[in-house]
């Protein structure tokens, strides 16, 4: 018996061990290194790293994509989560198909899709250009691919979490009298509000820090259609070593700040099912 238990110990400690050190080797150290590498040349060149024009540019341009494309992803995630957790409706198994078809598809693919549907050689092309409107390689283009790569995140999030917790509260309301607004704002809104924010974080995070879809439908005009991941490949590429890790850290730090939010969100949500 001692030594079925002395066995255990050992079989969790050297697991424990492993997974750590699978951590230190895949997460610690590789975030380490882009702040050393950021920091190689000093505090002066950091600074002028991330204050270079084209890195704030490149800032701006990830903001201005993400604050357009999770509040759309927002919409259809509340909108299809809805529908399906609480409706049976034919194609329901289809729309659950189309939700989950971002995760088995590369992201370059998507991005190639949309230069075929809407590029200078395109069907549409020639409309497009006719009529002076640019998708590809602008920042419309740039908002559709990261729409394609980051909308699951919403919608799967909730999706479980409203199934869970069934459709009596709404029915009750319902059958009170109240209207189909009513009932979502007053009670299917405030039971999903902390996995809604958990969706939203996680697509959030993943829209600034799209590459592969973005890089096809970007062009690659500095100043104009480079991402923050996009202006770091073109430093690097550059041998611009200190300016590609600097902006890197922005990355890095949203990164951390993004778990961190994360950890505090899963709390609430672990809290919130208790209570339930």
């Amino acid at each position: 018996m001692q030594s079925s238990t002395h066995e255990s110990v050992l079989v969790r400690w050297i697991l424990c061990m492993l997974a750590i050190a699978f951590l230190l080797i895949v997460i610690v150290l590789p975030m380490a290194a882009v702040f050393v590498e950021a920091f190689r040349k000093g505090w002066g060149a950091y600074v002028e790293g991330i204050t270079d024009e084209y890195a704030i540019d490149a800032l701006k341009l990830t903001l201005l994509v993400a604050a357009i494309a999770v509040p759309l992803n927002l919409v259809f995630g509340v909108a299809a989560s809805w529908a399906i957790a609480k409706f049976e409706f034919v194609g329901k198994r289809l729309l659950i198909t189309f939700i989950d078809l971002p995760f088995s598809v590369s992201p370059v693919i998507s991005g190639v899709i949309y230069v075929l549907l809407f590029g200078a050689h395109s069907m549409l092309g020639g409309w497009l250009i006719e009529h002076d409107i640019q998708i590809i390689f602008a920042v419309p283009g740039l908002v559709l691919a990261t729409l394609f790569v980051t909308f699951p995140f919403v919608a799967r999030e909730l999706i479980a979490l409203m199934q869970e917790q069934g459709t009596q509260e709404e029915e009750a309301a319902l059958l009170l009298g109240a209207s189909g607004w009513q009932t979502f704002y007053r009670i299917t809104l405030p039971n999903i509000k902390w996995g809604l924010l958990y969706g939203v974080l996680l697509c959030n995070a993943r829209a600034m820090g799209e590459f592969g879809a973005v890089s096809v439908v970007s062009g690659h005009i500095k100043g104009q259609t480079n991402t923050i991941p996009l202006q770091v490949e073109i430093l690097y590429n550059e041998y611009n070593f200190v300016a590609a890790f600097a902006v890197a850290s922005i990355l890095s730090i949203l990164a951390l700040v993004t778990l961190i939010l994360k950890r505090t969100l899963e709390r609430k949500s672990s809290s919130q099912s208790k209570g339930h």
